[in-house]
């Protein structure tokens, strides 16, 4: 199984795994690294989240291009994940350009396909299998926290974004890539470090024998 890991800006590196070249059926979990997405400080004349000011931008791109795309914009921790289709190559640049506005935004994945738009019914399909991973995340055996990961789903390809351990982004990615019907998986996480063990306490000393 391929890997490929994307990475975003500084304090923490972002992870996105991506297949480039292979045969569009194969099944597997693939990272990507790209380097300086983007840094933005927050603004504090405007009070919205990220989540808030992400969703005003998706309904700016549907009243600029209308039916000629088809985008899903998706934050998570001030970074955001596009996916869906667009016509061209410069229609897919300009909706990443929006995004990229809003001030709070630290990067952006750009994952927006060129080609024909996708049907109904096959978006009806990526979203029942976004519920199937998560539905299979709360019986993971502790090994991460279903609020810390967010599943996106388009065209089959699951994309899993959140605040993560490599640990804990393996675990979620191995639950996602045995799912059926899921075509491939790909990180999008900000990878954390692991809590440091407590050292081990010192032994208790042996008692003295009497004399």
């Amino acid at each position: 199984m391929a890997a490929m890991n994307r990475v975003f800006p500084p304090l923490r590196s972002l992870a996105l795994c991506a297949l480039l070249g292979l045969a569009p059926l194969m099944q597997g979990c693939v990272e990507m690294a790209v380097v300086g997405a983007g840094v933005a400080v927050m603004a504090a004349a405007d009070r919205r989240t990220v989540g808030a000011q992400t969703e005003d931008q998706e309904s700016r791109i549907g009243d600029r291009f209308g039916d000629k795309v088809h985008v899903n914009v998706t934050s998570y921790n001030r970074n955001v994940l596009l996916t869906g289709e667009a016509p061209d190559a410069a229609t897919k640049a300009e909706m990443e350009k929006i995004v990229r506005e809003i001030t709070n935004v630290r990067g952006v994945v750009n994952e927006i396909q060129i080609g024909a738009l996708s049907s109904y019914s096959a978006r009806g399909n990526d979203s029942y299998l976004t519920s199937k991973v998560k539905a299979r995340f709360v019986d993971n055996g502790g090994a991460f926290s279903v609020n810390n990961v967010k599943v996106v789903t388009e065209a089959g390809v699951v994309y899993l974004m959140g605040l993560v351990t490599r640990k804990e982004a393996d675990a979620a990615a191995e639950i996602a890539r045995t799912t059926g019907d899921v075509r491939k998986v790909v990180r999008v996480f900000e990878y954390i470090q692991a809590p440091a063990s407590a050292p081990a306490p010192a032994p208790a000393p042996s008692p003295s024998p009497s004399k």
